[in-house]
This record gives C-alpha cells, structure tokens and sequence, in this order.
C-alpha cells in the first residue's frame, strides 16, 4: 500500500480523498491555489504546497515535481480539472508516479465521445443515432442533420460537464449551433471536433457504477438514476432508479461491464445511459474518474468506493465478486450549490453562518465552514446532502428532514429548490425526466442569503 498520496483537486472531493487516505494509514500532501489557502482540503492534509494563481490546478508539471519532492508514491485526481486528461496519467506514470485511475490510453479513448460510441459499437452497445461532422463541408452537414432528424443535439467529441452541447430544432440554427459548440469545444477542451446526435425526448438518465481491477475482474455496484438536470448538470442523484425493473436494470449492468472489460479498464469508472420511456437504452459515454455523486452507491452497496480505487491502483484485487454485490434501500443525493435562486447564477461570497444536518443515515460532503469565502473563480458546488432509507418514500421524508436541518447564511444557495422539489408530485411519483425542469413551475418565493427556518411546535 502506498505511504503518501498527492491529492491533485481542491474542494470537497480533495476533502473526501484525504478522509479515505487517513482511514487507510495513508499520509497525504494537498495543493492549493492563491485564493484557496483558507480552504478546508488545505487545513485536513499531512502537507499542503500552493501551486500558484487560480487555474493552476492545470498545472501538470508543477503537481509532478511537487508529487516527487514530497516522495508521493501516487496522485489522485478527483473529478474535474486534470481527472481525465491523458498527458498527466501519462506524466504521472512517466515520472514514477502512480495515477489512481485508468491508464491514459483508456483515458483519450473513452474521453472523445466520437471514440467511446465507436468502442460501444464493438462492444455490442446500443448508441443514440449520430454523426461524426469534423470534416465535412456544412451543406453535407445539413443533409444528414435532416436524415438523423430534428431535433438534435451538436455535441464537443470531448466534452463534459454539460458544456458544448447545443440543442437544434430546425436545419435554419444548425450552422449556429455548430460554430458555438466548436467555440465552446476549443475554449472548453482545447478540441474543435464536434458531432451531430439524435435529441431523445423524455428520457432517463441513467449511469452504471464499474470497478475494476488489474487481473481482468470488473463489477458493477448497481445504477444511479441522475435525470433531474439543469443545463446537462446534474442536480439530484438516487439510487437505485424508481423507473428500471429487474430485468432491464440487469441488462444495462451487463452492458457496462462488458464495455469495461473489452476497453482493459481499471478503478472507478461510471458508463452513462439514455433509456427511453418504452425501455430502450443507449449508451452515451464515459466517466473515467470518480463521479461527484458516487456516495449514494456507497450508501447503497457498503462499499467504499474511493478506498477501491486506491487498493486498485497499489496492484491489489478488488476485494469482492459480483455475488458479494447486494444493494440495499434507497439513497438520494442533492447538490448543494452557491446560487442564486431566481437565476442559477453562481454567488460566491461570504458565509457567516452553516448549520449542519445530522441524524441517523445523513451524510454531508462539503469543504465549507462559518466565515469561509465562496471563490468565484471554481464550480458553485459547496455540499452534497446524502441521505439512505430502507425504501424510497422514507428516503424522500429523510431529505426534507435534512434539507429543513441545513442552513447556510452570507449567501445565495439552491436548498429552498431542493425542499420544493422533494415534495413536487413527479418527483414524489419517481417520474422525472431529463427535460422535466420547466414543468416543475419552481419560482422562489423570496430573496434571501439565507436559509434559516424557525418551527414553533404546537401546544
């Protein structure tokens, strides 16, 4: 087992690594940006060395030397910044480093979209009906664009995070939408190359959680149902999905870990699927690195699955088999965000106040505290309120128990929408959809930076 680990992220993810890293004997070095000296993933690590101004965290080589001076014998990347891009698990591994994840050449494959729908193909996967564009001429463009159908969808090969994606309805904004998502894909992704997919109408968004190790063994540790979207961002996590039955939720599963095994994956990966009302699925792409909603399948499952892929990337086995795999009861996830409610627009500021909820089965990642200021400069996430129940009506009462406990001061946060959406009648009938967000008819009522709630008991 590794003795030191470089934790390669800020925020909460670094804060939940460095907490795996100490239940496992681990030492861990953190490393921070400018603005991020007061973060709280800073204050949790053995060490922690500033890399310098806000984008640093990109910095390739400065991680690397800090990852050797420190004589980490590993690096975990989280999610985001550096997470999937293949030159540094390719720095890492050249440097003698190990990367906890996948090698890079599984990274560039399953990381441009193109690719990954091709290696589903050769896997026996279904995929959305869809077009490689990246050298055709835009008149070309538009005759296929009528062929697959409107609406559609023109997507960043390698893209995440919901950006370069442009939704069209008619053939007159496809040369728009196409220069913008290529604009996007270049800013974004250093990557112009784009591509044209069948917009599926009302479906689930369904993702299969893989682990996999060195020696050929890949499992599955259930579904996450993560349909509940604004802009392509997730918003409410639950597992398992109150729409699959038995029989399909077994067969997107099998379809996951077929695709694992034929690609030579290794460690947490996460493959995500569109299913259609009537049942049909599509395989849409991967996530090569731990996912921001991975805790409601530990919460589901038992398993840790950020201690998993650390004991993958020292050469162990994974410590289970399919038959050990028994998911239990019901885990919700909701993201709790710095912004504002009429808007979605991020609000950084400062926070004076937080109240936590506690209970039995109630889970908080977060990385922020009383008098900490929310940085503009990074994604609006500051927590993720987990909740588990034996079954899902108790796992939603469990949520709004929680959401009504949590109370952050200073600034705009999303925790009135998430207490709005707990009791809206499609999310309460397990009927969400990917576009369900307009008709949930959500409008705040107020405008408060604040959340605190006052209950007078009756007599």
């Amino acid at each position: 087992m590794f003795n030191k680990v470089l934790i390669a992220n800020r925020g909460e993810i670094a804060v939940r690594v460095i907490r795996a890293c100490k239940e496992m004997g681990i030492k861990t070095v953190a490393i921070y940006s400018d603005v991020d000296k007061d973060s709280l993933h800073v204050q949790k690590a053995d060490e922690a060395y500033c890399l310098g101004e806000v984008l640093s965290y990109m910095h390739i080589d400065k991680i690397i030397q800090i990852a050797k001076r420190t004589r980490c014998e590993a690096v975990h990347p989280g999610y985001g910044f550096l997470a999937e891009v293949p030159e540094f698990a390719q720095a890492c591994e050249q440097n003698g480093v190990v990367f906890i994840g996948p090698d890079a050449r599984v990274i560039r494959l399953m990381g441009n979209k193109v690719h990954a729908r091709k290696a589903a193909i050769e896997a026996s996967l279904p995929v959305i009906p869809g077009y490689n564009i990246d050298y055709m001429r835009l008149d070309d463009i538009e005759a296929i664009a009528e062929e697959v159908g409107f609406p559609l969808l023109v997507k960043a090969a390698s893209g995440g995070g919901g950006k370069g994606i442009n939704k069209v309805y008619t053939r007159e904004k496809l040369r728009e939408a196409i220069f913008d998502a290529r604009e996007q894909a270049v800013t974004y992704f250093k990557d112009e190359v784009v591509y044209l997919e069948k917009y599926l109408e009302q479906t689930r968004h369904i993702e299969i959680q893989v682990l996999a190790d060195n020696y050929g063994n890949v499992v599955s540790l259930g579904e996450r149902d993560c349909s509940l979207q604004r802009r392509n961002q997730k918003l409410i996590e639950e597992s398992p999905s109150p729409f699959l039955d038995e029989q399909l939720r077994q067969k997107i599963a099998r379809s996951a870990v077929n695709l694992a095994w034929q690609i030579g994956y290794r460690g947490a990966g996460t493959m995500e699927f569109l299913v259609e009302p009537d049942g049909n699925y599509y395989f849409v792409e991967m996530n090569t690195r731990i996912q921001v909603e991975h805790p409601v399948t530990e919460m589901t499952t038992g398993i840790d699955i950020v201690k998993t892929q650390i004991m993958v990337a020292a050469g162990l086995p994974l410590p289970f088999t399919p038959k050990d795999i028994r998911p239990r009861g019901w885990a919700i996830e909701c993201r709790i965000n710095a912004e504002r409610p009429d808007t979605f627009f991020p609000s950084p500021g400062h926070i004076s106040e937080v109240t936590f909820p506690q209970g039995p089965w109630v889970r908080v990642d977060t990385f922020i505290y009383p008098g900490y200021d929310v940085k503009p400069f990074y994604d609006s996430l500051i927590a993720k309120l987990i909740v588990w129940a034996p079954n899902r009506q108790e796992a939603i009462c469990r949520m709004k128990a929680a959401l009504n406990e949590f109370n952050i001061e200073g600034i705009y946060t999303n925790l009135d929408f998430h207490r709005y959406v707990m009791d809206h009648p499609l999310f309460v009938h397990g009927a969400i959809t990917t576009d369900c967000l307009p008709r949930l008819g959500y409008k705040p009522l107020k405008l408060s930076k604040g959340s605190k709630r006052i209950f007078i008991s009756p007599v």
